[in-house]
């Protein structure tokens, strides 16, 4: 199967100036994500899932390792590298990420919302509106909340449009970062459904999930993270 994305070795920490220390985040993950199936982060608080999922979209600057896409064309991209310009091209055609929070412009609907990463896209916009409608409907968002901002919503609510908004464009690579955490058991399978539906079009995941349920429901190959330092470990001094 044709391997999309290749984690080398990738590290994160981060620098405490006032205090001259570094605090590990993850340290030495490898893994592959590969088309139509979903790799799935697994491990104790710590261990860094989240650092990684931003590591390769870019949120943070990996501090080693290397984190090699392929893009439609073929090409092999170090997104360790890879310039602002290319990471935001990327974003806008070919990676997506459903985080656990939803951020959103304060007075857009929950329809526009959603309909966004379309319209970036180039598709015209009733068009969009249209098949943001129907993403909505599957999740199970009231159309009466479809033209009311998403500010006012329950926690559940805004996890669902948010993931909706990550879902819609279909990105060739799809980060999750707990995408279901705050939902309701009957929307959390309609949320599986639609992610069965992705992989069997050919959509590479990355996944991080909140109830072990949904690592055996999903994944296809699991990746288990450790934590980068031990309870009770001093943390390395800089020199």
């Amino acid at each position: 199967m044709d391997i999309i994305l290749s984690v080398e070795g990738y590290a994160k920490h981060f620098l405490l100036h006032d205090r001259g220390k570094l605090i590990p985040s993850a340290a030495n993950v490898n893994l592959t994500v590969r088309a139509g199936r979903l790799t799935a982060l697994v491990g104790p608080t710590g261990a860094g899932k989240s650092s990684v999922l931003k590591g390769i979209y870019r949120t943070y600057l990996p501090s080693n390792g290397r984190l090699l896409y392929r893009d439609t064309h073929g090409r092999v991209i170090d997104l360790a590298l890879a310039s602002e310009h290319q990471v935001l091209e990327l974003r806008r055609r070919e990676v997506g990420f459903v985080t656990q929070f939803l951020h959103c412009l304060p007075r857009q609907g929950a329809l526009d919302v959603v309909a966004a990463p379309l319209l970036t896209r180039g598709l015209d916009r009733d068009a969009a509106r249209e098949r943001a409608g129907a993403l909505l409907a599957r999740l199970a968002v009231p159309r009466r909340l479809w033209n009311v901002a998403p500010a006012t919503f329950s926690g559940g609510e805004k996890q669902r449009v948010n993931l909706a908004r990550g879902l819609i464009a279909r990105p060739r690579l799809l980060l999750l970062d707990e995408p279901t955490a705050s939902l309701d058991p009957d929307t959390t399978d309609r949320a599986v459904e639609l992610l069965r539906e992705l992989k069997q079009d050919g959509i590479g995941m990355l996944a991080i999930f909140h109830h072990p349920d949904l690592v055996e429901r999903l994944a296809d190959d699991v990746v288990q993270l450790s934590t980068p330092v031990a309870a009770g470990d001093l943390i390395e001094e800089l020199v």
